[in-house]
């Protein structure tokens, strides 16, 4: 991945892994491997792990710790209407963007 993807990323990595979580709960590994079966593979298990600290501060999540079958138990990650509310507006500004970019890369219109 190149440094300007990297760099995008870390603008929109929030809203890409709320947008996961308005699919369902899930736990850091899964939101992990989910990020992977979209095409971020580059992702960091260790960047995942710092932005759900951080939207669980923010209180976007409502956390619940669950039994795992190996070690200690998994912290279950579920986007809350808080949560759903950033989301929107995450989808608002991505839209907003996105036509503006379009809008770019068309050019000059004669």
């Amino acid at each position: 991945m190149g440094k300007q993807m990297t760099e995008m990323l870390k603008g929109t990595l929030e809203g890409i892994v709320l947008a996961l979580l308005a699919l369902g709960p899930a736990y850091g590994y899964e939101i992990t491997a989910r990020l992977r079966d979209q095409g971020f593979a580059d992702i960091a298990e260790g960047t995942v792990y710092a932005l759900l600290v951080r939207i669980e501060q923010r209180g976007l999540v409502d956390v619940e710790k669950v039994p795992s079958e190996k070690g200690p138990p998994r912290k279950v990650f579920t986007l809350n209407a808080q949560g759903r509310e950033a989301l929107d507006e995450f989808w608002s500004s991505w839209g907003f963007l996105a036509d503006r970019l379009a809008h770019l890369k068309e050019g000059p219109r004669s």
